[in-house]
C-alpha cells in the first residue's frame, strides 16, 4: 500500500469468526447466508450471489478456511487463493454484506451462532437432507437452493488454465 492511502473501506465488510454473531445482529433483516470456498471466482458466482442477496436484506458469505477446503477433496494445491485474499475477494462484491470464515467440514455450528433467516446453497444440493436446513428451519427460517449457471465452475477452470501450461 501507498503511504498515507487508507485500506479500501470494502475490509470492513470482514468480520472475524468471534466477532460474526455481533456483526450480523448489525445487518439489516432478514439475513441470508451462504459459504463455500469461492476460490477462484467466476460469472457463476457472482450471478449466484446477487441472486441470493435479493432473497434478503443482508448476505453473509462464510468461506471455508484454507485447512476446511483442503479435506473438501478439490485438490492437494487448493484453494489457490488463500483465506484472507478469498475474503477481501468476497467483500469487494457490492451484494456481500459481510464475510467470515469456518474451520469445520460443514458450517452448521457457525450457521447456528448466526441464525439467519435465509440459509442459500448451490443448485446441486438436495437442501431436505442438509443439517443444516433442518437448523434454519427450526427457528422459522428458509433453507434454499440456487440453480448454477450453466458452464461456469472453478473446479474446469482450473484443469482448462492447467491444460494451457
Amino acid at each position: 500500500m501507498t503511504a498515507g492511502v487508507a485500506p479500501p473501506s470494502f475490509l470492513t465488510k470482514i468480520a472475524s469468526r468471534v466477532d460474526a454473531p455481533t456483526r450480523v445482529a448489525q445487518l439489516p433483516q432478514p439475513v441470508v447466508f451462504t459459504n463455500g470456498v469461492f476460490d477462484v471466482l467466476h460469472r457463476g458466482h457472482a450471478v449466484y450471489l446477487a441472486q441470493a442477496r435479493e432473497l434478503g436484506a443482508s448476505l453473509v458469505v462464510a468461506l471455508n478456511t484454507d485447512a476446511s477446503a483442503r479435506r473438501l477433496g478439490k485438490g492437494p494445491d487448493r484453494p489457490l487463493n488463500n483465506e484472507a485474499d478469498r475474503a477481501a475477494l468476497m467483500a469487494a462484491l457490492e451484494s456481500v454484506s459481510l464475510v467470515t470464515w469456518f474451520d469445520e467440514d460443514t458450517p452448521l455450528e457457525l450457521i447456528g451462532e448466526l441464525r439467519p433467516a435465509i440459509l442459500c446453497k448451490g443448485g446441486d444440493y438436495d437442501m431436505s437432507k442438509l443439517a443444516e436446513s433442518k437448523l434454519v428451519e427450526s427457528w422459522g427460517g428458509k433453507a434454499l437452493a440456487i440453480p448454477f449457471v450453466a458452464g461456469y465452475s472453478t473446479t474446469q477452470l482450473v484443469q482448462k488454465i492447467r491444460q494451457r501450461d
